[in-house]
């Protein structure tokens, strides 16, 4: 077998990316055109005024959420953690008094979540000497729950670095006990800005016990495999991977801050909560916990613990300060809004009247038995009402593309008016049109709808019908000089969709996005219109994935390979190269049948091995070290660890059928090399 097959068994680079977005910025040297300062043009007259008008809609009086935010501040970071995501936010002004001074290019609402994650800034004390959080330093808050003989250290952030970091600061600052070990971990659910830093803690504390929620090790891996690059390009534009940090360009990820770069790692637990039942009562380290199942809201896998000794109720991810994600915008399944909100009833019925404190993955905690449970009801019914009014207009005849906006014409003052029920993660707008795709999918039932012709040729019949595209520039200007950006954008990509090459075309769509990207209240709407603006401008510059670390790979099962493998299987390659091969692992006694037909490569685990074109032996450990890339499958063969029988070309007709996905594919067209462009906008979006 030739080196350049055995090379592609090394899959580490390829099988398998955290799709979450821990992402590095690279930048790809095209030319662009001109533009203002700091990597953005200036808000128009129209975004101005639409943003003052926004601006008038809300209570800024209540100020609840920052008193909150700054309660039991301990020790603010020192450069060295403060550096880990917050440096680059300078900008901001965390003071309450700063929250309603936006920039004409913020929309107001998100300005306000901005100056409030911007005040997150180090170690708090959530129960006097029993609870405390990091706030600040990831995307999600580290707890420390003080047990017998030391600490429970719950959620653990996204990578080791900045774990590790923030487990100092706290040993360095909590009032006592700081020299206490981390005897227990745990992760409330399959997300990575909540394990990825677990290496950190068991690189510290060897004997650390591992908790998880139910089925995560089963997650992490299910939800990230089979299109994770898809989601990696994509989580790029939501989380804003490569847009500099000001007011023209990223100001927040809605949940905190942003997302802190390292390694993301994953120490598996050792035991797996509510197998047994939804309620699980545990006692770690003379602490009573009870754990309730969530998994199927914001995660397939997830819990949420109640503490009865402390009367303290850990959220998780189900609630924060905004509205949530039903649908992620990076990608994923639709999630369950009903079961959302009946998951946080279950909560406030169980243990709503023993409540004094309420503390979760993301934003500050909540006291007070009465606040909590005010608290509760509305993000209850804020999820509530995203489910049941998006199937009652379904039900009249509202079709997806109209609910984005009815949602709103409908929703109850009450939850307009709360800013713990905004939307600054997921919109009301893409949460209605989720909900309706989970039941309805993407068809409205509109004959038109059904079977439309592609992108690129329905766009040059659009252009063609219109007229040309000069003459629907020429309108674009208007309509653009008027504030009409949502249609503007609509047929601008049109045109760049059939032609390409238009620069004024390109230039006016990138100009439209950046407008809609200053009015929007959702961070990943901004930090989409703001990236599609910089990449019609400048080029594909996608946040350079991070592959997963190998304590994730080392947990995809065989399945999980093959299953993979099949989605990179070019068909029309393949339907010329049929063959039949066992997969035989004799350290875990398993054996697997796969089959290449019509194209297609399917598994199936079986008994013993069946009549095969070749049978390939290797011990799982073996695969775990070719997919870390610790080994080959060639060094296997010729230490006699791994064997081929049979057909020895079925590996190469497997390997010969794979191909390689782009982790730069276009989103939108970028502009052609060599085009003469303003050094100026160059400079603007790269030097930030």
């Amino acid at each position: 077998m030739s080196n350049d097959i055995m090379k592609k068994t090394t899959l580490a680079t390829l099988i398998f990316s955290i799709s979450f977005g821990a992402m590095a910025a690279e930048h790809d040297h095209e030319h662009f055109s001109d533009i203002g300062n700091q990597g953005g043009k200036a808000a128009t007259q129209a975004t101005i005024k639409y943003n003052q008008d926004f601006s008038k809609t809300l209570n800024y009086k209540d100020t609840r959420a920052f008193e909150n935010n700054n309660r039991g501040l301990i020790a603010t970071f020192d450069q060295e953690t403060g550096d880990i995501i917050r440096n680059s936010f300078d900008f901001i002004d965390p003071d309450v008094a700063n929250a309603n001074k936006s920039p004409s290019s913020v929309n107001p609402s998100l300005w306000r979540q901005a100056v409030l994650n911007q005040a997150a800034t180090g170690l708090y004390e959530v129960v006097p000497g029993e609870v405390y959080q990091v706030r600040g330093a990831d995307l999600a808050s580290i707890s420390f729950i003080r047990s017998d003989n030391g600490w429970i250290a719950y959620d653990v952030l996204l990578t080791k670095e900045a774990a590790a970091q923030s487990l100092k600061f706290f040993q360095e600052n909590v009032p006592k006990d700081g020299d206490l070990p981390i005897v227990a971990m745990i992760y409330s659910h399959s997300h990575a800005d909540h394990f990825g830093g677990s290496r950190a803690i068991k690189d510290a504390f060897p004997d650390v016990k591992v908790y998880g929620s139910k089925h995560i090790t089963k997650e992490i891996v299910d939800e990230n495999v089979l299109a994770g690059n898809a989601m990696s390009r994509r989580t790029a534009y939501q989380y804003g991977a490569t847009l500099s940090r000001h007011d023209h360009g990223i100001v927040d990820a809605a949940l905190a801050k942003g997302l802190s770069q390292g390694s993301i790692t994953y120490v598996q637990p050792d035991y797996e909560l509510n197998h047994k039942g939804e309620f699980e009562t545990l006692i770690i380290d003379g602490l009573e916990m009870i754990f309730m199942d969530a998994s199927g809201t914001e995660a397939e896998s997830e819990m949420v613990t109640y503490i009865p000794s402390i009367k303290t109720l850990w959220t998780g991810e189900l609630t924060y300060q905004g509205m949530h994600n039903l649908y992620t915008l990076r990608g994923a399944k639709v999630r369950d809004g009903l079961k959302w909100s009946k998951k946080i009833n279950e909560m406030l019925h169980t243990w709503g009247d023993d409540t004094d404190v309420l503390f979760s993955s993301h934003s500050a905690p909540v006291w007070g038995t009465e606040e909590i449970s005010d608290f509760l009801k509305m993000q209850r019914d804020a999820y509530g009402f995203t489910h049941n009014q998006t199937l009652r207009l379904a039900n009249d005849g509202y079709v997806m593309q109209d609910l984005g906006d009815k949602i709103y014409d409908v929703m109850p003052s009450s939850i307009q008016k709360a800013w713990h029920t905004n939307g600054y993660h997921g919109t009301y707008s893409h949460n209605a049109r989720a909900v309706y795709n989970m039941y309805l999918g993407y068809f409205d039932m509109n004959p038109s709808n059904l079977n439309p012709l592609p992108v690129e040729p329905q766009s040059v019949k659009f252009v063609d019908y219109m007229g040309g595209s000069d003459v629907i520039i020429k309108k674009a200007q208007i309509d653009f000089n008027k504030g009409e950006y949502r249609f503007v954008a609509t047929v601008l990509n049109k045109v760049i969709q059939a032609e390409p090459k238009n620069k004024d075309a390109r230039q006016l769509l990138a100009d439209t996005y950046e407008q809609l990207g200053y009015q929007s209240e959702g961070a990943g709407w901004r930090n989409i219109y703001l990236t599609g603006a910089q990449e019609l401008r400048i080029g594909t510059k996608p946040g350079a994935p991070k592959t997963a670390s190998p304590d994730v790979l080392a947990n995809m099962t065989i399945e999980n390979l093959f299953d993979y493998m099949a989605v990179r299987v070019d068909s029309l390659k393949a339907q010329n190269t049929p063959f039949t091969l066992n997969v035989v692992l004799p350290d875990t006694k398993q054996t697997f049948f796969v089959e290449m037909s019509n194209g297609n490569l399917s598994n199936i685990k079986i008994q013993d091995a069946i009549n095969a074109d070749a049978t390939l032996y290797v011990n799982r450990s073996d695969v775990t070290k070719i997919i870390l890339e610790q080994t080959t499958l060639e060094t296997l063969f010729e230490s006699k660890s791994a064997g081929l029988t049979g057909d020895k070309t079925v590996l190469n007709k497997l390997m010969g059928a794979l191909v390689n996905f782009d982790e730069k594919f276009e989103i939108v067209p970028r502009p052609v090399k060599g085009e003469e462009v303003d050094a100026e906008l160059y400079e603007a979006h790269t030097a930030h």
